[in-house]
């Protein structure tokens, strides 16, 4: 047998995190505490075998085949050509009575136990075997040294007829026995139910040996058809040859002059500014000019509902309800409380790599951040994102508000130092009327315009005016006009 051979688990994204699947003919312990998932994932990993043609054995000293095909009816999953040996058959055959030995009920017990299982594998030669679980062996065998060498017995028994094996473990008693030790790899599974939306979950590879897996906790959710695993993003691990940066135009041209002839491919930009300053206007504008030049976009809502970013699209001379019925505009009302940050990671990664994206536009971080506020390193998964989506040579345009209208201004977080470019949008007073700027405030990949312009948005779309030269202190909200000509301000 090649000693570099993989088997697969038939899990979303799980292959992905052991670079292939997992090493023949070895054993594997699957942790997690109940109603985290180890049946499911174990079902998987033996349908996904039965179903490349090897031998499948379900071995259950907690549950029924009853239960288990109960478990398997919600997937909508055929337990056919799969052997289950459950607790009945189990019951039924160790059927001891504690007069007719000399030893411990219990060791008796185990060591029987045992032994049929060794009978009823040989009999079957399944490739792939899982054994659920542990906390039952546990109990009869009562002492930990005992336990040990039932497992080191059973390991030996295995490896030796090529067995795949994962065990199930959940968590439950205070372990002493080292079964970390006995096993090639650990994989756990851990489930947090947070104060609002829906739980979550996580995937880890604790322990590989001689596999460089991918590692870190991994977003993961459970739900009709199995397990699902989104691997944690890491740029720097994948095989993407650098691109060179180009730019793309806004569709304003003096939009482009501000931003030093546009938007560059494999850069994010922040809008940052109040809200009502034209933020998401201007990614629209972007998003349309884009699709007009035959480019696709993928417009992510965490606010908004979609009729109203189709009105408003439309009411600012940037309708594209016409993109997006000729699909080369995806966009997507997202529910944060009912998915992950790796899951949202996932869903912008797949359009821009199987869809053929070349924008991502999330609007907006606020409600990003605030409908996900209770995951930990919520920062550190965007950073990863707009690595990955840069490494893409997408263009990547996030919106985000800060609080207040004029004067100062705070922002929920500070995502300057995420961003490649930044576009700052100001409410500022002029003559009786309140007017909007825009500037560019920052931008990694090149020269850009220092200067302060005003922003109009009108029914017929977006103007940027000449350099706002005359005024002082735009960007606090509060500015004082400086020059003579009042016709800069006229309409």
């Amino acid at each position: 047998m090649d000693g570099n051979e993989l088997a697969q688990t038939g899990i979303h994204g799980l292959d992905a995190v052991l670079r292939g699947g997992l090493p023949v003919n070895r054993l594997y312990l699957v942790q997690g505490e109940p109603g985290t998932g180890k049946t499911t994932l174990a079902l998987q990993f033996l349908l996904a075998g039965r179903d490349s043609g090897e031998r499948a054995m379900y071995i259950s000293l907690s549950e029924t085949r009853d239960e288990l095909a109960t478990v398997a009816a919600s997937h909508h999953w055929d337990l056919r050509d799969l052997m289950v040996l459950d607790l009945s058959i189990l019951q039924e055959r160790l059927d001891l009575e504690a007069d007719n030995t000399l030893f411990h009920l219990h060791e008796v017990e185990l060591n029987q136990m045992t032994s049929l299982l060794c009978e009823e594998i040989e009999q079957h030669k399944p490739a792939r075997l899982v054994f659920d679980s542990l906390s039952e062996m546990r109990l009869l065998a009562e002492a930990p040294h005992r336990f040990r060498r039932q497992i080191l017995l059973l390991k030996q028994f295995l490896v030796a007829r090529n067995i795949t094996v994962l065990f199930l473990d959940d968590l439950t008693a205070d372990r002493k026995d080292g079964i970390h030790s006995l096993v090639n790899g650990v994989v756990t599974l851990e489930r947090e139910l947070p104060s609002f939306g829906i739980e979550r979950r996580w995937l880890a590879i604790t322990k590989l040996r001689g596999v460089n897996f991918h590692g870190g906790r991994h977003d993961s959710v459970l739900k009709t058809g199995g397990l699902v695993v989104y691997p944690r993003l890491n740029a720097a691990s994948q095989d993407i040859k650098p691109q060179p940066l180009k730019s793309v135009s806004t569709g304003v041209p003096n939009l482009d002059l501000l931003l030093g002839g546009g938007l560059d491919r494999g850069t994010s930009t922040l809008l940052l500014g109040p809200a009502g300053t034209g933020k998401s206007t201007i990614a629209l504008q972007c998003v349309r000019a884009m699709a007009a030049r035959g480019e696709r976009a993928a417009i992510y809502a965490f606010e908004e509902g979609l009729t109203t970013i189709l009105h408003r699209s439309r009411s600012v001379g940037a309708d594209i309800s016409e993109y997006i019925a000729s699909g080369a505009v995806h966009l997507h009302k997202v529910d944060p409380a009912g998915m992950s940050p790796g899951e949202f990671a996932s869903s912008v990664c797949r359009h821009v790599q199987e869809d053929g994206v070349r924008a991502v536009v999330i609007d907006s971080l606020n409600g990003y951040m605030l409908a996900m506020s209770q995951e930990h390193h919520l920062m550190l998964q965007l950073h990863d994102l707009l690595g990955y989506l840069n490494e893409l040579s997408a263009v990547t345009i996030m919106v985000l508000a800060q609080q207040g209208l004029t004067g100062p201004m705070h922002a929920p977080a500070d995502l300057t130092y995420l961003s490649d470019t930044v576009i700052v949008t100001r409410y500022f007073e002029a003559l009786g009327a309140v007017k909007k700027a825009v500037s560019v405030i920052k931008k990694r990949t090149g020269p850009h315009e220092d200067t302060i312009r005003e922003l109009q948005i009108k029914g017929d779309g977006i103007s940027v005016g000449p350099p706002l030269t005359q005024f002082r202190g735009v960007l606090t909200g509060v500015p004082t006009y400086t020059g003579t000509n009042t016709a800069i301000l006229s309409d």
